[in-house]
């Protein structure tokens, strides 16, 4: 093996092909042991200072993420009945024990003492700082029976998330459309057409021409291209009643989590959920969140209303259906594009390769940080498909690792998202550079053509890269605080949001979009019009966020979950509210929501938009000085990717924009337009 990279001679990167399911359990106890005996040893010692004991804490962070973190992943990405079962019974294990962690009272004694110390470096104070607040938050200062309580719910709090992931990744797969006619599949790219009757022969056991399924690359292009309007119905209804009957109906394990949420937050003092989830966030106050979103809504709503009577009124006068349903809105509208701006995201899609896309993503890492980014072909992983990269900077120092998960299949979860597998630290032998996970669900190769992107895949790779380089470009050596550890969960979405940009820049993508067949360029009058349209509806999605926004802060906060009003009530609310395309009353959105009840943005949604006006004005200083100028990339660099959550979030973006931020350029960005110049939430966030 190669002698350049300390990181896998350490053996720290996970050896995925050696995780057996039956092994999990058995070493994931052992773990824990010896975490439990290596904690007493430090407080049994009476030692306050960092090295006594807080590296020992630290350690064992690291023992549990190696036995617990790949699994986890695993658990994500190559689902299996072994590994689930597996994953739902170390679960309870690794909850209880950081229940028990966070509870003890001895160590939060001694934390306190550590913290009043001098001589501590600033990210050892942050962490620190960050300690004692989720000691708080797990209820250290409760009663003995108030803790036995709190764990309860805690334990099946976990329980119940990991219920709503099974629900929905197995509802998922439990359904196909298989198609014989021809017919059916008027108006679908070739590409789709033979994705499909690849997948036709696969786990039907049966011999259709075409198959389709509810993941995202099948289902996505069918709703935008299928002119048989029957089908798309049958598509979208199925799609958006997933995990809503039988065994996998998530209803009641949505009405439980909001219970044991409610509970939990009260239990600790909090009037509810919501205030309990801004006590490590940018906002400071629910109120502040609900002004920050009605003030967009307002902003957003007559536009996104006339965006919406446009596109009824293009549909009719085509001989459409009057009114749109639900599942009309994807297929006309991109009729509409088409004829306003005469290009197709399907002629797009020709010149988004997927390795030319990842060419041009590195691309622009090496012009704004001097970042030279290299595949590695000796590194093991959980799948055929994974790629792994090395991330060095100018200077030829490793700055970390990085595995590449991009194309969906049936045992992987639906999105897209990034995460840690190894983080930055400081040890006796080195400083340990941290690997991270890009995971994507774009469409696989097929015999005959590579995995093409739409533009929207681009923009997707675009926002999970800027996560992960926010991972693996920190120069923070203390876990917890380094690469996106400790920022507040309202900021973490600045530097994804944030390099989205580079997805639209004409510079960029000349440098790397080319047709997947003949390798000509992208033409200037094509990117013109994709330039031109990027607006497109733009209103209207905005509304649609802040429709998931509003309505989980509102779960959150108002609703009472042994109240008279349902959650489904609760959505058809808001929907009257702020909503101007409202689905089905059998739509069944919520129970495949994965984001508030299968991830960690319970009361916290609001943080894509929240960061999306970061985002727009941190890029407002490139667009002043030059999308790819160096001292804006360095500063960018060394104020936000370089110092993870070792200062305040509100702090960092000041040290780089030199002042708070403001709206106007998401405003502008989305040509939605700016009437003030006020900040996030209508003040300094």
């Amino acid at each position: 093996m190669s002698n350049s990279n300390p990181l896998l001679e350490s053996g720290d990167l996970p050896r995925f092909p050696a995780i057996r399911p039956e092994h999990v359990l058995p070493a994931l106890e052992a773990t824990l042991a010896e975490n439990r005996e290596a904690i007493r040893r430090a407080l049994d010692a009476g030692r306050s200072d960092w090295s006594g004991l807080a590296e020992p804490l630290l350690d064992c962070e690291d023992r549990l993420q190696r036995a617990w973190g790949p699994v986890s992943h695993l658990h994500a990405v190559c689902d299996a009945p072994a590994l689930r079962e597996a994953f739902n019974a170390g679960l309870p294990l690794v909850t209880e024990y950081a229940t028990e962690l966070s509870q003890n009272p001895e160590l939060y004694t001694a934390l306190k003492r550590l913290a009043g110390r001098d001589g501590l470096t600033r990210e050892q104070r942050r962490w620190l700082e960050l300690e004692l607040i989720d000691f708080r938050l797990g209820g250290v200062e409760l009663s003995t029976d108030e803790k036995a309580r709190f764990a309860e719910l805690r334990r099946e709090s976990a329980e119940r998330t990991a219920r709503f992931n099974d629900n929905v990744l197995d509802a998922t797969n439990a359904w196909e459309m298989l198609i014989e006619d021809p017919a059916e599949l008027d108006g679908l790219p070739e590409t789709v057409v033979e994705a499909a009757a690849e997948a036709a022969g696969r786990p039907s056991g049966r011999d259709p021409a075409w198959r389709f399924t509810l993941h995202f690359p099948s289902y996505q292009p069918f709703m935008t291209f299928a002119s048989h309007r029957k089908r798309r119905e049958e598509m979208y209804r199925a799609y958006h009643t997933r995990a809503a009957s039988g065994d996998l109906d998530n209803g009641p394990v949505i009405d439980r989590l909001l219970e044991l949420r409610r509970d939990s937050a009260r239990l600790l003092g909090f009037a509810h959920w919501g205030e309990r989830s801004l006590v490590k966030k940018m906002a400071g106050s629910v109120e502040e969140v609900n002004e920050f979103l009605t003030d967009l809504a307002r902003r957003s709503g007559d536009a996104a209303v006339r965006e919406f009577d446009a596109l009824g009124g293009f549909a009719r006068e085509r001989g459409g259906p009057h009114p749109l349903e639900a599942w009309d809105v994807l297929y006309w509208s991109e009729r509409l594009r088409e004829e306003r701006y005469a290009f197709s995201e399907e002629e797009v899609r020709a010149y988004f390769p997927l390795d030319a896309a990842l060419e041009g993503l590195f691309g622009v890492a090496h012009r704004l940080y001097g970042l030279d980014i290299r595949e590695r072909r000796d590194v093991e992983a959980w799948h055929d498909d994974v790629r792994y990269f090395e991330i060095r900077d100018s200077q030829g120092t490793l700055r970390g690792g990085l595995y590449m998960d991009l194309f969906a299949r049936p045992a992987k979860r639906g999105g897209a998202w990034a995460d840690g597998a190894v983080y930055r630290r400081r040890t006796p032998k080195q400083i340990r550079a941290p690997v991270g996970y890009l995971v994507c669900n774009f469409p696989a190769p097929t015999r005959t053509t590579p995995s093409l992107l739409t533009h929207r895949d681009v923009t997707t790779l675009f926002h999970e890269f800027g996560h992960s380089l926010h991972h693996t470009l920190t120069r923070v050596e203390v876990p917890g605080v380094s690469g996106f550890q400790g920022v507040a969960w309202d900021a973490v979405e600045l530097p994804s949001q944030f390099h989205e940009n580079w997805a639209w820049q004409a510079e960029a993508l000349e440098a790397f979009a080319r047709h997947w067949q003949t390798g000509a360029p992208l033409p200037g009058e094509l990117l013109d019009k994709m330039i031109a349209a990027k607006n497109f509806q733009s209103a209207m999605g905005m509304v649609r966020q802040l429709e998931f926004a509003l309505f989980d802060m509102r779960l959150h906060t108002s609703f009472d979950p042994d109240g008279p009003e349902t959650v489904q009530e609760c959505l058809d609310q808001v929907r009257r509210e702020v909503a101007v395309v409202i689905p089905p009353d059998w739509n069944r959105f919520q129970n495949g929501f994965g984001h508030i009840f299968g991830g960690g943005y319970a009361a916290g949604y609001y943080s894509y938009k929240w960061a999306e006006v970061l985002a727009a004005d941190a890029f407002s200083k490139f667009e002043e000085n030059g999308i790819f100028d160096p001292a804006t990339g360095r500063e960018f660099l060394g104020c936000i990717l370089e110092k993870g959550g070792s200062e305040d979030a509100g702090v960092l973006y000041e040290a780089f924009r030199g002042r708070p931020p403001t709206i106007d350029a998401l405003l502008r960005q989305t040509g939605i337009g700016s009437d003030d110049g006020v900040g996030v939430g209508g003040a300094r966030p």
